[in-house]
């Protein structure tokens, strides 16, 4: 049976498989549903997932439209049904639409769902039996980051745990619309593995809130647009205040772009 982690968004239903996977060291592949998706699409993924014996999670499966989840639920079943009979009669082929591919066992099957929301489709009873569902509530964000800090070497990891996620919080409050922004779970863990980095790389004199606003500055401010930049710098003086950082840049990088810029013809030569 495959796993049906379902609940809000940001919740860490997609980031909870990608890590079980990771865990046991099993590639992971994730798409995103839609109402665009139909039974040969899914079906083509599918078979590619078999074949490779990896794990796909499909992301907001309800979104997909209800004459297709009928087919998604057959071409489930006939992947299951293979790995059944693999384990009893040692059969190493099974018939996928038509086709004979190999089984790898290790083939997994995920569905991430928010249920309730518009535009999501009730599942049919085919596909339910198929998946151990898994409720997920909300992340305690405070806590996930205080422990990869932790895992990271910062000492002073709770309370820069604390103020980390508040700028966070309050950059996604105050900042304008972005489709580009991502102030969730994933843009924190990304950011939280820059920080470690940027800790084991300082020299001896440097404090931990000093990587920690260092890394914010870096991390966001080339994706934040011009006019949302003061609100973030304002924020992040009132978190780490009287704390001077310097941003990173490759210096020859940012000359070169300057100099075309001004003359694109150097693009040529």
């Amino acid at each position: 049976m495959g796993g049906a982690p379902q609940g809000p968004a940001g919740t860490g239903k997609t980031e909870t498989t990608k890590d079980l996977g990771k865990g046991i060291g099993v590639p992971v592949y994730v798409f995103n549903c839609g109402k665009q998706m139909t039974g040969v699409s899914a079906g083509n993924l599918i078979k590619g997932l078999a074949q490779a014996g990896a794990w796909g999670c499909f992301d907001e499966f309800n979104t997909i439209r209800i004459e297709v989840l009928s087919i998604v639920a057959k071409q489930f079943l006939m992947c299951y049904d293979a790995i059944r009979s693999f384990m009893i009669t040692n059969d190493a082929e099974f018939s996928f639409d038509e086709d004979r591919i190999r089984v790898v066992t290790t083939m997994g099957f995920f569905i991430t769902m928010n249920p309730g929301y518009k535009g999501r489709a009730e599942l049919p009873e085919s596909i339910k039996v198929q998946f151990r569902p898994c409720a997920m509530i909300k992340a305690d964000f405070i806590l996930i980051a205080e422990n990869m800090l932790l895992s990271e070497g910062f000492r002073e990891a709770k309370v820069l745990s604390s103020r980390f996620v508040t700028l966070y919080m309050l950059s996604e409050e105050l900042l304008s619309f972005q489709i580009h922004y991502d102030w969730r779970l994933r843009a924190m863990k990304s950011l939280l593995r820059m920080a470690g980095k940027l800790l084991r790389l300082a020299s001896s004199g440097t404090t931990e809130y000093h990587v920690m606003k260092s890394a914010l500055k870096n991390f966001n401010l080339p994706r934040v647009i011009s006019n949302d930049k003061p609100i973030f710098e304002m924020l992040c003086e009132d978190l780490f205040p009287k704390l001077q950082v310097q941003s990173e840049s490759d210096k020859n990088f940012m000359e070169c772009t300057r100099r075309i810029l001004k003359d694109p013809e150097m693009i040529k030569k």
